[in-house]
Formats: structure tokens, sequence, C-alpha cells
């Protein structure tokens, strides 16, 4: 049996219990997709004395996964035609468990980009399948969905931040090694739960299984949504990456853990926000559009700023921002896709440009600081790079239901 039809039963009881797993199976999920990548950047100075890395080198490293979720993508959409939700969700948390654990034994710089490389196509081929559950488990409430596994994809993201030095580097003897190995367990866990508890079947392996490899760049409503999350994206990535450089160089190097857990834990209250107020947002343009102009607004604000409090505020507002931002526009394939079948393939192109995009934008990043020789200077394509979201944010259908 499919797994759209297991969450739609026939009695209200069963109903509100199938929601309730559904709701859950979504959150576990969402924090699944992000709980290796941000393990990287509270160490990121620990790797760069280490194997002696480059600023240039310290943007690919941050870009590496953003580069895989945009090839992997398509290969994402077209598992999740043949092999369904289930089985593709498990698929890709053992693979980014693997890669994740695998970075802990990296010699050098080239091993490290590998077993990133590695983590990051796992993450990649999960992230067409959140968007099918979505459709397929909550067909009148893709807002809500969305929101509620972007909470878990923020969890995601703020435990690996605000663990990581404090407890894990004092627990292991200060090893960046074994603070990222320590992250692989609860993917394994989360991919048993998957198996175990997501209802059997193809879910959704049906006419996304006879379509293309290759994401449809032709379609103006793919580039619409591919450049909203590009916006957050870019911002949100390449804030994690350069942040720690840039407040070492103007003097507060020691609040660099206070920053990162300021600009992921802002993250959370603002889509706690968007599960209560999905249903009243869905399909308006002014919520996306002011998080766009708020997310550009945060990245300036870092750029001029000197007083601590003020990098703080900054950096809270792009977590905030970029967050909302991000919910908003995952949640648009769902809504505004033709059928089910073409969400993954909606969602896969979606990818394919936000996350090109990402990874330009955090390759100039870093040859902009090797050139000019300051991290501030990181920032100014990061600013650059989240203009276009405005743009599309006023331009954009919501009534539009079609590929």
């Amino acid at each position: 049996m499919p797994c759209r039809s297991s969450f739609r039963p026939q009695f209200p009881v069963m109903m509100k219990n199938q929601f309730a797993s559904a709701s859950a199976l979504l959150w576990i999920c969402g924090v699944g997709l992000r709980l290796g990548v941000l393990a990287v950047p509270p160490v990121i100075s620990l790797i760069q004395a280490d194997l002696q890395m480059s600023g240039t080198e310290i943007g690919i490293l941050s870009g590496l996964p953003v580069v895989l979720f945009a090839v992997a993508a398509a290969p994402g959409s077209r598992l999740v035609g043949w092999a369904g939700v289930r089985l593709t969700l498990a698929t890709g948390l053992v693979v980014t468990a693997l890669g994740s654990g695998l970075r802990a034994l990296a010699p050098e710089v080239y091993s490290l980009y590998a077993a990133t490389i590695l983590m990051s196509a796992g993450i990649a081929i999960m992230q067409p399948a959140m968007a099918s559950a979505v459709r397929q488990w909550m067909p009148d409430r893709a807002a809500f969905g969305t929101a509620l596994y972007t909470s878990g994809l923020i969890v995601g993201e703020i435990v690996p931040v605000v663990l990581m030095l404090p407890v894990l580097l004092p627990l292991f003897d200060q090893s960046w090694r074994l603070g990222l190995l320590s992250w692989s367990a609860p993917l394994l866990v989360i991919a048993a739960v998957v198996l175990i508890f997501c209802p059997r079947g193809n879910g959704g392996a049906s006419t996304a299984a006879r379509g293309t490899w290759w994401p449809d760049l032709r379609s103006g409503l793919n580039w619409q949504i591919g450049l909203i999350l590009a916006g957050a994206s870019s911002v949100y990535f390449s804030t994690n990456a350069f942040l720690p450089a840039f407040l070492e160089s103007v003097g507060h190097g020691s609040k660099v853990s206070v920053a990162l857990t300021t600009v992921n834990v802002s993250q959370l209250p603002a889509v706690l926000l968007l599960v209560f107020l999905a249903d009243w947002i869905q399909g308006k343009r002014w919520p996306l559009l002011a998080f766009c102009g708020l997310t550009v607004l945060g990245v300036l604000g870092v750029m001029v700023s000197t007083a601590w409090w003020m990098i703080a505020l900054s950096a809270g507002v792009i977590g905030m921002a970029s967050a909302a931002q991000l919910a908003i526009g995952l949640s648009l394939p769902p809504l505004l896709a033709r059928n089910p079948d073409d969400v993954a393939h909606v969602i896969a192109a979606a990818f394919a440009i936000s996350y090109s995009y990402t990874m330009g934008v955090s390759f100039v990043s870093g040859v902009a600081w090797d050139l000019a020789g300051a991290p501030v200077f990181a920032f100014i394509p990061i600013f650059i790079a989240g203009l276009p979201s405005v743009f599309v944010a006023l331009k954009i259908s919501f009534e539009q239901r079609t590929v």
C-alpha cells in the first residue's frame, strides 16, 4: 500500500493518530537533513589549523555540501519515483551517516572533501523525498507539513552548534575528529525509525519513475522557487562558514560559539511560528517578501557592525529570516505542482538551481577574502547573492498549479 493512502484513514481516531505519526516522521527526518552538516563550523578553526587550509579551501569545504545537494537532487527525485518515500529516506540517512563518520578519518584536505561529498549525497537524495512526503501525507496542508519538517531541520542545525564546543570537544579531549564522528550514530537511529514506522509501499513510484534524469531548467516556476531557496541557503551557509573568521578579525574571537549559536537558534522561533500560522499565510506574498528582505538586511548589518551586540543582532536576523524564507520556499513545490508525481521533479530542479548558486557564492566569498586580505570582504558576495530572491518574491504567482 502506498505511503499516501496509509495516511488517509476512514475513521476520525485513526485519522488523528496517523496524522500525528506523519507529523513525527516529517519532523525527525527534518532533523536528519542537517545534523552532520552543521557540526563543521564550530570546529572549522581546528580543522583549518590541523590540515593547513587556506580561505579558498574553507570556502570549497563549506560549499561542497550545497553543490552535492544540487548534483544529486535529480537522482534523488528518480529514487523517490522508483523506491518510494520510505526507502529513499532510509537510504539517504545511512549514506549521510557513513560520509559523516568518514570525515573524522580524513588525513588531508582531499579525503575530507571526499567524505563530505558522500555525506552530502546522502542528504541530497533525501530532500526530494521530503517534499513528496508532504504532498502525499498532507496534501491540503503543504505549508504546515513543510514548516514542520523545516523546524526539525533547524533543530538539526542548532544541536551540533550548541553542543560541539562546550560539551563534545571537552569530552573528547578537544578532538575535532571524534566530535564529527559522534553525529553518525543519531543518523543511523533516525534511519531505523523510518524503516520501522514509515508505512511500507512505493509512495509515489508511478509517473515520476518514467521522468527524465535531468531537472527541467526551462520552467519559470522552477527558477522562481530555486532563486527563493538560493537566497536563503547562500546567505545562511556562507554566514556560518565565514562569520568565525570575521569575528576573529574584529577582536571578538571568544564569541564565535555564541555567534554561531545565535545564527542557528534564532531560526527556531521563526519556523515554529510558521508551523502555527502556516494555514493562514499559505499562498500569501507578503510574508515571503518580508523575510527575503530581512535576510539581505541581516548581512548588511554584519558588514557594517563592529560592536559585539550589533553583530549578534544581525546574525540573529540572518538566522530568523533565512529560515522563514527557506520554509516558505520549500512549501511551494507541494503547493504549486500539478500533481503529486510532479513534486519531486519540481523540488529537484529548484534544488539544482539553489545549491549550484549557493556553491558559487561560497567559492566567490572565499576568493574575495583571500584577494582582499580580510574576512569582511567575504560578506560582499553574500549580500549581493540575497538580492534576486527579493525581486522573485515580488513576481511569483501563488495561484499557479503547474510545472
